[in-house]
């Protein structure tokens, strides 16, 4: 009886570190150095997650499910390469500064800015 017990106990503790895992996966920066960032390089037009060139485009997560750009891929792709009004930051910031301001992009839209 004591090993079924322990059996279940392995099982239901390795089956609730799983869904944990899915439910709420890992960012890939870091998430205050890319506040930093994103102060000194993103907030003059997005100020609080809004676009002061298009006002549909903003970094509220709403937008960013709309034009499916709510990954940190997709907003690292976009500030490496920038698009229409949106300068690209490829070569003038480090892949890890982009991916940390994508990470810190994504965090505030998941918590409403």
């Amino acid at each position: 009886m004591k090993r079924f017990l322990t059996l279940l106990v392995v099982i239901l503790t390795t089956i609730t570190l799983s869904i944990t895992n899915v439910a709420a996966p890992a960012l890939a920066g870091d998430a205050a150095a890319g506040k930093a960032i994103f102060g000194a390089n993103c907030a003059a037009c997005h100020i609080g997650g809004g676009n002061v060139i298009n006002s549909a485009k903003t970094l509220k997560k709403e937008a960013l499910d709309q034009y499916e750009m709510a990954s940190i891929e997709k907003i690292t792709y976009q500030v490496t390469n920038g698009k229409n009004a949106m300068p690209a930051f490829k070569g003038k910031l480090s892949e890890e500064a982009i991916e940390n301001v994508a990470t810190y992009v994504l965090a505030q839209a998941e918590q409403g800015w």
